[in-house]
């Protein structure tokens, strides 16, 4: 697999200002006919010093519209530079990171995790329509009961089922015989077209679904599907553990992915990334959008350059094997909260090879929780809370989170 090399500051910031340079600039040309500008410059200084080496903050202000998919190879040339930026980011995250064959994928930078999830049904929806003639309500979304609530949000956008399967509670892994029975009700039903959603690592729980227990259970009963990966959280973490996956583009199966930029990458909010092979992004084409060069193919239209540019800022920054230094450093971290755990003898859940700890109820109180900002499963009625590991949760301050769960269970801190 192709790794990404990092850049220098020096080379990052040539890069991205030579690509605004591309762009067009609105006040040295006579355009006339589009809604945008630059940001207003009553507000937001044009020509501060500090910009000259500020790339990203100089993207905000020169405010480039990223409408469209620039993988498909036409789209506004008003921002023809940092549009090329984006579509080196998508090249990253399907070759480099999901194994994607060189040139057989399409992509965007959305807002975040939901979008893309959002863009993908509403994708797979389509498809099963115009290549199936598939109605509505023959369609069904299948996710596990972990999944992001994104996927209810399809269903009621998107006018089409869901269906969720049960998982084994200590484990969080997929429930083979409700996934079975699940499947056969709906087909009892008239369900003829399924669009799997797999994680990788959950929202709460870091968990991540084995693909092979929904492809079992869909072959045997000769369903028609799509499957679709949401790794909106794990997407920038999984691949980068060491771990032998299915869940990217070397599974024939896997047609597209979500990443979020704004969570693991620490890229701005409203930034997440959909993925897709070639020919079924298509299917989401907006002919009406006759006055867009290239048309638009994407749930949001009008998008922010400037956020494109950082995830680029931030991937080149590292390279390959500085993102593996700093997912090696998390999972360490991880690995030492869940031994003082262990040995305070109080349960939680983690994949080996997530950086989400996520502690019973019954192990700690609301004072503890509201104290160190644990987030539960449900407010109302938790069940469990969860830590996650970031950057800026060091041991030091993992410390008196131990300190406090011991004494509360009456075990000593070792």
């Amino acid at each position: 697999m192709e790794k990404w090399t990092k850049l220098t500051k020096k080379e990052i910031n040539k890069r991205v200002f030579s690509a605004l340079a591309e762009n067009i600039n609105f006040y040295e040309e006579n355009i006339l006919g589009i809604p945008g500008s630059h940001l207003d410059d009553k507000v937001f200084y044009q020509d501060a010093p500090f910009l000259q080496d500020a790339p990203f903050l100089t993207s905000l202000i020169n405010n480039p519209n990223h409408i469209g998919c620039h993988t498909l190879g036409k789209s506004e040339s008003f921002f023809h530079g940092t549009h090329q930026i984006e579509k080196e980011l998508i090249e990253i995250c399907s070759e480099h990171i999901l194994k994607s064959e060189k040139g057989e994928f399409d992509g965007y930078v959305a807002s975040g995790g939901t979008e893309a999830n959002m863009q993908a049904i509403w994708m797979y929806r389509n498809y099963f329509i115009n290549t199936k003639g598939a109605k509505n309500e023959e369609i069904t979304i299948i996710c596990s009961s972990d999944s992001h609530y994104s996927m209810d949000k399809a269903s009621n956008v998107l006018s089409i089922g869901i269906r969720k399967v049960d998982v084994h509670e200590n484990d969080r892994s997929l429930n083979p015989v409700s996934l079975d029975e699940l499947i056969k009700q709906e087909l009892a039903a008239g369900k003829k077209y399924f669009i799997v959603v797999a994680n990788m690592m959950t929202t709460m729980f870091g968990s991540v679904d084995n693909v092979d227990t929904y492809l079992t259970a869909l072959k045997s009963n000769n369903c028609k599907f799509k499957l679709h990966i949401d790794g909106a959280y794990g997407g920038f973490f999984y691949p980068f553990t060491g771990v032998e996956s299915k869940l990217d583009f070397s599974n024939p199966h896997v047609d597209s992915v979500t990443l979020d930029a704004h969570k693991m990458v620490q890229a701005p909010y409203g930034t997440g990334i959909f993925l897709a092979r070639k020919g079924l992004i298509q299917h989401t084409n907006t002919k009406e959008a006759s006055y867009v060069e290239g048309e638009d193919f994407t749930l949001i239209g009008s998008r922010s350059g400037a956020n494109a540019i950082a995830v680029w800022m931030i991937l080149m920054t590292y390279g390959w094997y500085g993102w593996c230094e700093k997912i090696a450093v998390l999972l360490k971290r991880t690995n030492w909260l869940a031994e003082q755990l262990d040995k305070a003898g109080i349960s939680y859940f983690r994949n080996e090879s997530s950086n989400i700890i996520t502690i019973k109820s019954e192990y700690l109180n609301e004072e503890i929780a509201k104290k160190y900002g644990l987030v539960p499963d449900n407010h109302h009625a938790a069940k469990w809370y969860k830590v996650i590991i970031m950057d800026h949760v060091t041991v030091e301050r993992l410390i008196p989170l131990v300190k406090d769960l011991c004494e509360l269970n009456e075990v000593s801190f070792a």
